[in-house]
């Protein structure tokens, strides 16, 4: 489940710095996710951290990307396989997948 930000966001600037994955980026108007890159931050915490910071609640699940929290860590493994980091641990850290 990719999260997106809607247009209800007012550029507040708290959301990208806590992404880990490096998925938020300031787009034409607003900030955006970048749905390859979110992994509502499986892999590294128990809940979405630019969810946590938005003093808005402008942050809802994308429903054109829907995904399972198997999905989501599977995509954690190949982010950090891509950014030379070797292979994630076999367990997500947080529940079950």
């Amino acid at each position: 489940m990719a999260l997106m930000i809607t247009d209800e966001c007012i550029n507040c600037d708290v959301c990208e710095p806590e992404c880990p994955n490096e998925a938020i980026f300031l787009g034409p108007e607003i900030y955006q996710i970048h749905p390859d890159k979110c992994t509502e931050c499986v892999g590294h915490f128990e809940e979405p951290q630019c969810v946590q910071v938005c003093p808005v609640a402008c942050i809802p699940v994308d429903p054109e990307r829907v995904e399972s929290r198997e999905t989501l860590w599977q995509k954690y493994r190949r982010l950090v396989q891509a950014e030379g980091g070797g292979v994630a641990d076999a367990n997500p850290p947080y529940g079950s997948p």
